[in-house]
C-alpha cells in the first residue's frame, strides 16, 4: 500500500467526483503517470483559475472523459509541479496531507504541505 506525507496508509482523496490518476479516488501514481497527480486538494475558485490560465481547465465539464468539471470545494489529485507553481504564485489550494503521496516530499517540503493543510 503506498504511503502519505505522514508516512501512514495513504487514505482517498475523492469518489465523487472520482479522482487519481488511476481513478481510484486515490493520489496513486505508475510509470503512466508523467503528470505526478500527487496532491490531494481541495480545489478554491483561484486555483482553478490559475489551472486554467496555465493550460489545465479543471472546470469545465468534458463528458468524453466522462469529467464532471470541478468546483470550489471539491477533492482533487492535481500535479504535483502545478500546485508548486501556484503556491509560488500565492493560490495554492488547501491541501488534504493523509490523502497526499509519500512522493509530493520530491517537489516541495512538509512545512510547506502543512502550511496548507486542511483536516481530511
Amino acid at each position: 500500500m503506498a504511503k502519505n506525507v505522514l508516512g501512514t496508509d495513504l487514505l482517498p482523496c475523492s469518489m465523487d467526483p472520482v479522482t487519481g490518476f488511476y481513478r481510484d479516488g486515490c493520489c496513486n501514481t505508475g510509470p503512466g503517470d508523467m503528470g505526478l497527480h500527487l496532491i490531494c486538494t481541495e480545489v478554491t475558485a483561484e486555483f482553478l483559475v490559475f489551472s486554467k490560465a496555465q493550460g489545465n481547465d479543471l472546470s469545465t465539464p468534458n463528458p468524453l472523459f466522462g469529467f464532471p468539471g470541478l468546483k470550489p470545494g471539491d477533492r482533487w489529485c492535481v500535479c504535483a509541479t502545478r500546485w508548486k507553481d501556484a503556491m509560488e504564485a500565492g493560490v495554492a489550494a488547501p491541501v488534504v496531507l493523509e490523502a497526499t503521496h509519500i512522493s509530493m516530499l520530491e517537489f516541495v517540503s512538509l512545512g510547506d504541505l502543512k502550511a496548507h493543510a486542511v483536516s481530511s
